[in-house]
């Protein structure tokens, strides 16, 4: 008796935390359409985003409120809010997989405020840290731009062989490509140099050996 009252427990506990998510994410869903359907951009997105991750702060649907929320701080330059909110879903959701872009965020806030030094570093931190993650190439498209500020040429031109070796076909890879033409026409020597093949001397060719040429058949009629 008691085992099935432990078990009933569990499975309302189960079901209630169930029924927040399917909550959570259609609340995030009804503000998506809302959002999407309106002529204008909403003053209060961010407020409402804020909200569905305040009340479901363990939820994906929540994690990804806040992400959204960080998205529209950044695209109305408020740059300094941005960061805070994502830098608050890296300590609340460390383990969602959606933990690289919110990274990618706090870098571009970073970038944005013109706090170079930490921006590469924030950049370097996904690179090395999160390798297979889908925003890589775009930290190290944004980190080979800083370099190039910084005067780093090669630095720069690695990073961005990298991604179009990475990427291939994507915007992102002609981007780069682009971007390693124009570091090449600035900075002559970092163009590749092609050896021609040399050909083969003339005076080897003379010195070797010929062999003579004996002509089997006429020997063999002449016998």
């Amino acid at each position: 008796m008691v085992l099935a009252a432990i078990g009933l427990v569990v499975w309302i506990v189960i079901w209630q935390g169930h029924q927040r998510q399917v909550a959570a994410g259609e609340a995030l869903s009804s503000l998506a359409v809302e959002q999407m359907l309106s002529p204008a951009p909403q003053p209060n997105a961010v407020e409402s985003y804020l909200k569905i991750a305040g009340e479901y702060p363990k939820s994906p649907a929540g994690a990804r409120a806040l992400l959204l929320a960080g998205g529209h701080l950044f695209t109305d330059g408020k740059f300094s809010e941005a960061q805070a909110q994502f830098e608050k879903f890296t300590r609340e959701h460390h383990d969602s997989p959606l933990m690289g872009e919110a990274l990618l965020g706090v870098a571009a806030c970073l970038d944005a405020q013109g706090k170079t030094d930490a921006a590469v570093a924030a950049y370097k931190e996904i690179t090395s840290r999160h390798p297979g993650d889908s925003v890589v190439p775009d930290a190290k498209f944004s980190l080979a731009r800083l370099y190039e500020v910084q005067n780093k040429p090669e630095l720069a031109r690695d990073l961005y062989q990298e991604v179009e070796r990475e990427s291939r076909f994507s915007s992102k890879a002609i981007e780069a490509g682009m971007r390693i033409e124009d570091l090449n026409a600035k900075y002559p020597k970092l163009a590749p140099v092609n050896p021609v093949p040399l050909a083969p001397s003339p005076i080897l060719l003379t010195n070797m050996p010929v062999k003579p040429v004996t002509n089997s058949a006429a020997s063999v009629t002449n016998k």
